[in-house]
């Protein structure tokens, strides 16, 4: 077979591939990668490796000589596949599920092929001009006003810090020129964001020069919501301290429980006192593709700027993050800066370099692979699957709230479920310092027990202080037999401890009779 041997331009040639080398290149590659999905659910989610394992098993000194792309492709297998986190796998249920589907696959081929850098117009016409016409479609399938426009970064926590450097400037602190350092003139911007809101925000802020401590985490009430009462009232403080408020940041579907700020009384506040309005919808913002739960995101409408993560549950392979924004002068003043080797001389009419936008000079062409997925999907396609897993979900919570044994600790409006195992002679001794390390101790013990056996990964989070098992579906190939096994483990493997949690339990006191 070609792929057994060395290309003539590995041995000595100075060009790349001729096509039909590369035909039977990427032929022998799809092989590989059909092989890996066609596999997938026989192996375990999670790799049986330990940290510091893997690097010994790959040669210290890169390679002088060139290899076949036959044993690149074997040690791709051997190496590579068995020691990956499968994120395909339909047990994957951790963290929120990024699917790589078969359309999104094709579309990251074609991407990738292609090899466009959309950093100007000038650099990718097309990929300049199908971006503005994807941001459209999803800006509509979402129910958004026109006066929204935007672009793809990377990831969230991208799009956020363009978000809030774009408050800073909004805010006229003129950080962009003259920086934040020795401004006593200003007062420290401060940025709003719940407790539950993602550490993206912080991390924004560190890299702005904000800081973690101006920061302003509000808290939450039983639902994990942001309390708009002591949003209003931080807001006040601060003002009155001198501080310079500039920016909010509310969530609707948190990475913890998926709750949802009310937004629209969190833009009230923004609206009243002039200052930024970012929406992270990265997660459930795509449930307004659903006409029926478009209500729920009464408000978001009035954000200066929403991101929406098609990695995350719209079955994109990562990257792909959606920036929506009412004030693209305003981002495009963060981040400007044209040096005289990306001027475009030769312009007949207005462009958009959106370079202009962003931090990052080169760009990939996202906008392809969504393009090839909302076309090979239709928004009918999406909207079943979506609604397919919240379904699942909901299933899963009524299982949960039947069984004396468990707890959900969070509303499940979407498709992730947060529970934990509370053995019923536990009930109602959670509140006891003793009880509530136990239960903490037992839940940690039996999310690590359903790991290990492979078939389903999960994932925590600690709501109001307690541990919590995040069961998050959204994985394109999890089927309904897929969400039994995974409450089906959970019983199983509580069942073994619960044992040991009448033993300790009883060795705290009197169990009540």
């Amino acid at each position: 077979m070609a792929e057994d041997r060395l290309d003539p331009q590995q041995l000595t040639g100075l060009s790349d591939l001729d096509p039909s080398a590369l035909r039977i290149a990427l032929e022998a590659t799809v092989d590989v990668l059909v092989a890996e999905l066609a596999e997938i659910e026989a192996r375990t989610v999670f790799p049986r490796v330990e940290p510091g394992t893997l690097a010994g098993l790959f040669p210290a000194a890169p390679p002088e000589e060139p290899a076949p792309l036959a044993a690149i492709l074997a040690d791709h297998r051997a190496l590579i596949e068995p020691n990956a986190t499968r994120w395909q796998h339909p047990g994957f249920m951790a963290y929120f599920p990024t699917s790589a589907s078969a359309a999104g696959i094709v579309g990251e081929l074609l991407m990738t092929g292609l090899g466009q850098n959309t950093m100007l117009w000038r650099t990718s016409p097309i990929g300049t001009e199908l971006e503005q016409v994807v941001v459209g479609w999803l800006r509509r399938a979402f129910g958004l006003p026109e006066a929204f426009d935007g672009f793809l970064t990377d990831t969230a926590s991208t799009s956020t810090l363009i978000a809030i450097a774009a408050a800073r400037e909004a805010a006229g602190l003129d950080v962009a020129r003259r920086g934040l350092a020795a401004r006593p003139d200003i007062g420290a911007p401060r940025v709003y964001a719940s407790q539950e809101a993602h550490s993206s925000v912080d991390k924004a802020a560190m890299t702005l020069g904000i800081g973690r401590d101006n920061v302003v985490r509000i808290p939450t009430d039983q639902a994990y919501r942001m309390r708009v009462e002591d949003l209003d009232r931080a807001i006040t403080e601060d003002t009155e301290a001198g501080h310079r408020p500039i920016a909010i940041v509310a969530t609707l579907g948190t990475t913890a429980s998926t709750s949802m700020d009310p937004v629209a009384g969190i833009a009230d506040l923004a609206a009243r006192d002039g200052l930024w309005l970012h929406v992270d919808a990265a997660y459930a913002g795509v449930v307004t593709l659903l006409p029926e739960r478009r209500a729920e995101f009464a408000g978001w409408e009035r954000a200066d700027s929403i991101v929406v993560n098609p990695h995350k549950w719209l079955f994109a392979p990562l990257d792909a993050s959606l920036l929506l924004t009412r004030r693209m002068d305003r981002l495009r003043e963060a981040f400007s800066l044209v040096p005289e080797y990306l001027r475009t001389l030769d312009r007949s009419a207005p462009v958009r370099d959106v370079n202009e936008y962003t931090p990052q000079l080169g760009r990939r062409f996202r906008a392809l692979k969504l393009w090839v997925m909302l076309r090979w999907f239709g928004l009918d396609g999406l909207r079943r699957r979506i609604r397919h897993h919240i379904e699942q979900a909901a299933r899963l919570a009524a299982w949960v709230d039947a069984d004396p044994d468990f707890e959900r600790l969070a509303p499940a409006p979407f498709s992730t479920v947060c529970l934990r195992y509370r053995p019923r002679a536990l009930a109602g001794r959670e509140a006891e310092p003793e009880v509530a390390a136990l239960l903490d101790d037992l839940n940690a013990r039996l999310m690590d027990a359903v790991n290990r056996t492979g078939e389903i990964f999960l994932s925590h989070a600690r709501l109001h202080d307690r541990f919590a098992i995040r069961v998050a579906l959204g994985q394109i190939r999890t089927e309904d037999r897929h969400v039994e096994r995974a409450w089906d483990l959970l019983r199983r493997e509580a069942a073994v401890l619960d044992r040991e949690a009448a033993v300790r339990a009883e060795s705290m006191g009197d169990l009540g009779g």
